[in-house]
């Protein structure tokens, strides 16, 4: 059974302590609560699976504290107690929104059962979010990378998956951290529990700590029910903090005091909670540096880089280029209903190919959504690609120092022609499964080898 935390109320000391030390043997995290009003407090952390309420108590009834919890947000299962001739209300606590309840004198061993039956209907509930995640990725196809970099990538990424390991992940703007994060939590032990997304640039800071870490109904102005925050939100699942660079550093404490004691205490209350999840940072600017001007703690630093991820840019591994394009235009072609995949001109791989690609992969897919949407009659044209992108990688008078002051077009076809010379050898002459590793069509390659061998250059 997972780890449920469990609130008993009860104004009889005597049940209220037997309850709790056996459901505490079982291994609930047990909290008491004397009163409804007290009862109220403790939910308003918005912290508990479970509520185990006595409905006749001193204060208020345990049909008026489901009322008000459900009034303030709280979405914890209440099973109510009832004496044997108040069954009416506790049949009102159910119209009030409590999940079950049960005749005094109850027996512990039916109130553990009654338990457990809520747990697994959060198992069941989590399963069907999980099999719904995998059907859909069932439909997508993965794209296989040709350069040695990412391949290494992928490997490491397979090691550290399994592993509990905080990881922080480098890399350019627009070369795909968030998906790598995705990745490691999908091929985790985790990848039934929930993926937390959370861009530390995007929330104000004044606002910050009451989304990360929660707060109590009450605990500043606009707090008007309690809410649980991200980090409880991932609980038992990872939590991706992405530009991780721009958490204030008063926050930043705060990040490390999780990592180190594994509990979290939501603004405005006097209680922890233990969570369990992986942390996940990604960034794009130079923490080594940030930490040398006293922007970033270095504690926390070290704390964060236990396994370092580097994605290298678009530009430093161009054996993807040409690959990625197909992958991403047989993608948009499904996903935004484009119609039939189009062909790419030679000319548009040239130029494709040798452009830098500053924005990286999200450069590279709003710049492939586009040319799909221009393409006519299944062609995609240099005219269908942004002017600044044929401008910058394709002019025909642009000249670099090269093998006799070649322009860049022939350095490139050079460049081309021996990576597909390199790749047909590597694969013992079999062409197909050259092209297989290339990431292009084998109609491409022959077509390439044509215009190499009408070139001279093979």
């Amino acid at each position: 059974m997972k780890s449920l935390n469990v609130l008993v109320v009860d104004d009889e000391p005597a049940i209220r302590q037997i309850l709790a030390i056996r459901l505490a043997k079982a291994g609930c995290a047990v909290v008491q609560a004397a009163n409804a009003g007290e009862a109220l407090e403790q939910l308003s952390t918005g912290h508990f699976d479970v509520a185990i309420s006595d409905i006749q108590m001193p204060d208020f009834d345990g049909i008026e504290l489901v009322r008000r919890a459900r009034a303030a947000g709280v979405d914890t299962n209440f099973i109510m107690m009832t004496a044997y001739g108040s069954v009416d209300s506790a049949i009102e606590a159910i119209k009030a929104g409590a999940s079950d309840y049960m005749i005094k004198p109850v027996r512990h061993d039916e109130v553990l059962h009654r338990v457990i039956k809520i747990a697994d209907l959060q198992r069941l509930s989590s399963e069907n979010k999980v099999l719904r995640k995998l059907v859909l990725k069932s439909r997508e196809a993965v794209f296989g990378f040709a350069s040695d970099s990412m391949r290494g990538l992928d490997r490491l990424i397979a090691k550290v998956a399994p592993t509990d390991s905080t990881v922080l992940v480098t890399g350019e703007s627009g070369t795909g951290k968030g998906v790598i994060a995705r990745q490691i939590h999908q091929q985790s032990d985790r990848a039934d529990g929930p993926f937390i997304p959370v861009n530390c640039g995007a929330i104000p800071e004044n606002l910050m700590e009451s989304e990360l870490f929660g707060h109590v109904k009450g605990s500043f102005t606009g707090a008007d029910k309690a809410r649980k925050g991200l980090f409880l939100e991932a609980d038992k699942g990872t939590i991706f903090l992405d530009e991780i660079g721009e958490l204030p550093l008063v926050l930043q404490v705060k990040l490390l005091h999780i990592i180190e004691e594994k509990t979290v205490r939501p603004v405005g209350s006097e209680q922890t909670r233990r969570v369990d999840v992986r942390i996940i940072a990604a960034t794009n600017r130079n923490l080594e540096r940030m930490v040398a001007e006293g922007r970033f703690r270095e504690d926390l630093y070290f704390r964060l880089t236990v396994f370092h991820l580097h994605i290298p840019p678009l530009r430093e591994r161009r054996q993807d280029i040409l690959g990625l394009v197909r992958f991403l235009m047989q993608r948009s072609s499904r996903r935004l209903n484009y119609g039939p995949e189009p062909v790419l001109d030679p000319d548009v791989e040239n130029i494709l190919a040798s452009y830098e690609w500053p924005g990286n992969v999200r450069e590279l897919e709003n710049v492939v959504d586009r040319a799909l949407i221009l393409a006519e009659n299944g062609r995609i044209t240099r005219a269908d690609l942004p002017p600044q992108i044929v401008r910058t990688a394709a002019q025909p008078d642009t000249v670099v120092v090269g093998q006799g002051g070649e322009g860049l077009r022939e350095q490139v076809r050079r460049f081309e022609c021996k990576i597909i010379s390199q790749a047909i050898t590597e694969a013992g002459g079999d062409r197909r499964a050259a092209a297989q590793k290339l990431g292009i069509g084998l109609s491409s390659l022959y077509r390439k080898l044509e215009e190499f061998d009408a070139a001279g250059l093979l």
